[in-house]
Formats: structure tokens, C-alpha cells, sequence
């Protein structure tokens, strides 16, 4: 496992011990970054169930200013902590051992906003499609924010969710991406140039 494009390209990361978790291989993060990059030009990224955070390093490497990572195992936030380490990322990485739901309270009570959100759950959580609506009611998105979500290829997210418009859908193997837009009033309105300048 490594990170494959910018400032970081070609570290390699380290897995988490055990079969719990289930890194992204480099041949889905590939394709992931090609979707929805594949640079950027600053904003917060949100690594939610970072496991191993290469998703979340990876962003940061291609451009995004800063990366809050987020794991409920010590084991995952210890493996975070060497990664980013050998990323060099100082203080673009934020990292903490939370659950996802308490996490995003959290963040909102700091009124942070992310331009990019990972949600990489294990295949047996299939209810992202409730922590976007989460993401959206603590207001801790930008407008026209992206969520990647990777999920099992058996399971379908719907392609509208609320202010959520899905507009790309993947498979590889048994594990499928759904690649989401938040769409806000303002965005909806026209002003989505004001976004893009």
C-alpha cells in the first residue's frame, strides 16, 4: 500500500494488523482519485472510518489542505499516527479515536466544513446513507462537497439522498464506490461558479 500521486507519492503506508480492517488497494484508490480529482486546491478532507488512512493521506497529497482523521480502534489510530508520520504531514492531520456518530458531533461543535468526505465503513455497516443525512443536518459540509462512499458491491445506495445526487457508480471485485455531490440551495440556484473559481 502506498500513495500514488503528490507531494507524498510513493511512501509506503502500513496495514492494520488483523482482518478487521480492510485497506483500499491502490487499484480502487486509483480509480477513486481519477473520479473526483485528480488534484485539489485546498479545503478539509474527513477520513471517517480511516483504518489505515491512506484515503485521507492520499487527498492531502494531491492538494487538500487538511485531513481530520477519525477510527472508534486504538489499533487503526496508532497505524494513522505512523502513516501520517511517514507522510509527513504535521499539522495538516487531525486524528482521533472516536465512533462516527459522536465524531461528527464533535466536529460540528467546531464548526468545521469539509469539501471531501471518505466513508469506508466494514462491508457490514450499510448505513451511510444515514451519516450523510448526519453530515448534512450538523452542517459540516461545503456546498457541493463530495462523499465517497465504499461499500459491498451486493449493496445498493439510492442515487438520490435528500440534497445528495450520486453521479458515479463503480465495481471492482466485491467492492463497489458510490461517488456522491451535496447539492445545496445556493448550488441549485446557479452559483455553482462561485464554487469552481
Amino acid at each position: 500500500m502506498r500513495v500514488i500521486a503528490g507531494e507524498a507519492k510513493g511512501r509506503t503506508l502500513k496495514a492494520v494488523p488483523g482482518k478487521n480492517t480492510r485497506p483500499t488497494t491502490d487499484k480502487v484508490k486509483e480509480a477513486i482519485f481519477s473520479m473526483i480529482g485528480p488534484y485539489f486546491d485546498g479545503g478539509m478532507a474527513l477520513d471517517l472510518f480511516a483504518g489505515t488512512g491512506g484515503l485521507g493521506i492520499e487527498a492531502w497529497s494531491r492538494g487538500v489542505a487538511q485531513t481530520v482523521f477519525v477510527d472508534r480502534e486504538k489499533i487503526s489510530v496508532d497505524i494513522i499516527r505512523r502513516n501520517v508520520e511517514t507522510a509527513k504531514m504535521g499539522s495538516a492531520a487531525e486524528i482521533y479515536r472516536n465512533d462516527a456518530e459522536r465524531a461528527l458531533k464533535a466536529l460540528a461543535k467546531r464548526g468545521q466544513r469539509f469539501r471531501l468526505v471518505f466513508l469506508d465503513p466494514p462491508y457490514k455497516m450499510v448505513t451511510m446513507d444515514s451519516l450523510m443525512s448526519d453530515l448534512a443536518a450538523n452542517d459540516l459540509l461545503e456546498p457541493e462537497a463530495i462523499i465517497v462512499v465504499e461499500h459491498d458491491a451486493s449493496h445498493q445506495y439510492p442515487e438520490q439522498l435528500g440534497q445528495f445526487e450520486q453521479f458515479k457508480h463503480a465495481k471492482y471485485g466485491d467492492t463497489a464506490v458510490s461517488i456522491y455531490q451535496y447539492n445545496t440551495l445556493d448550488s441549485q440556484n446557479g452559483s455553482e461558479a462561485d464554487v469552481h473559481e
